[in-house]
């Protein structure tokens, strides 16, 4: 069983999460000996937490809670409000996840926050575009391992600006190893171009169909 750590804070930004948490949660396209995946929220209280969208999250877990175990995957969505203080636990917890082998994925804001924290200093990542991470962090030493790609997948690291949430969701699940290749690239081309000839692709490829 891995467990998918989703980082909950106010003004979380909904829509970059929404790819990922509706696949892993629905395992609509899971290939058939598919690893066991759990979803828990976690942060640094139990409150109630409101997205920017509006939403209300109860977290599942507090920071403390998390299992610092290769296995396991931490998500840091975007939100206006990372430079709180009270956040540098999960980065503290982030750090720690890394240097166990765990994979860490980040996005928008949440790229900034390890940035300001020292942990893309000599990682391969990427943000929301060039020079942002020089414009809001001041601890930024990171500028020789910035990659200006929509997604960066290195290690077990995973980053992107806050437009690339489809490509990031891409590269989470095929870290996890849930969906076969083909399924997982017909998933993209149908959500990220709209053409139905993708969708009928991406059907064919599922359990119980002729094609594989």
């Amino acid at each position: 069983m891995k467990t998918i750590y989703i980082y909950a804070l106010d003004t979380l930004a909904d829509w970059e999460l929404g790819y990922v948490t509706a696949e892993l949660n629905s395992r609509r396209f899971f290939k058939e000996d598919a690893n066991q995946v759990s979803i828990k929220t976690v942060s640094y209280s139990k409150q109630l937490i409101r997205t920017m969208g509006g939403m209300t999250i109860v977290p599942d877990y507090l920071i403390d809670d998390i299992m610092v175990s290769e296995t396991n995957m931490l998500l840091l969505p975007g939100a206006d409000t990372w430079n709180d203080p009270k956040h540098e636990a999960i980065l503290v917890k982030a750090s720690e996840l890394l240097s166990a082998g765990a994979t860490v994925c980040a996005i928008c804001g949440a790229t900034a926050a390890l940035a300001n924290f020292g942990i893309l200093d000599n990682r391969p990542h990427t943000s929301n575009g060039p020079g942002f991470l020089e414009m809001v962090c001041s601890n930024y030493k990171g500028q020789d391992f910035y990659l200006d790609q929509a997604s960066v997948a290195s290690n077990n690291l995973i980053t992107a600006g806050s437009t690339d949430a489809l490509l990031w969701t891409k590269q989470i699940i095929e870290c996890l190893d849930v969906f076969k290749s083909n399924t997982l690239e017909a998933w993209y081309n149908y959500f990220n171009t709209g053409d139905s000839n993708y969708f009928f692709e991406l059907m064919q490829t599922l359990p119980g169909n002729n094609k594989n």
